[in-house]
């Protein structure tokens, strides 16, 4: 069984965005030469998520819009008392810090439709680490 790990690093320029890291992972898998197995994608940050959607403009629009929403800045959050960023916390608990992929014939298998995505909550940042592990045959 092989085991690979690749980092990546992102910067990002807003306070919540979404990053594209569909071809850095899909390159990740060619080149590791596991041909069945899985690929974990993680970013090791408190106020980052990772999710897998379609890349359409107004799609994405409404996600950040959506988290925004659900997770407002400045809304009196206990955390806020600290650091000034408790909705990038609680966005990041609920939505999730990793996704798992199935590689299959040396190919991350993902929806016709599905990117892969950083999601900054608390940017901007000049330096985020997405963690990539491969494992499988």
């Amino acid at each position: 069984m092989k085991v690979l790990f690749k980092e990546l690093r992102v910067s990002t320029t807003e306070r919540v965005q979404l990053i594209d890291v569909t071809s850095d992972v899909e390159r990740f898998i060619r080149d590791s030469g596991v041909r069945d197995g899985l690929c974990l994608v993680y970013a090791p940050h408190a106020t980052v998520a990772m999710i897998a959607n379609e890349q359409e403009s107004g799609l994405l629009r409404d996600i950040i819009e959506k988290v925004k929403e659900d997770y407002p800045k400045g809304a009196g959050w206990s955390h806020d008392r600290i650091d000034d960023n408790a909705s990038a916390h609680l966005a990041s608990a609920f939505i999730g810090s990793s996704r798992i992929f199935p590689v299959r014939n040396g190919s991350l298998v993902r929806g016709t439709w599905q990117s892969i995505f950083l999601m900054e909550l608390d940017g901007p940042r000049s330096s985020r680490v997405v963690v990539l592990e491969a494992i499988g045959e």
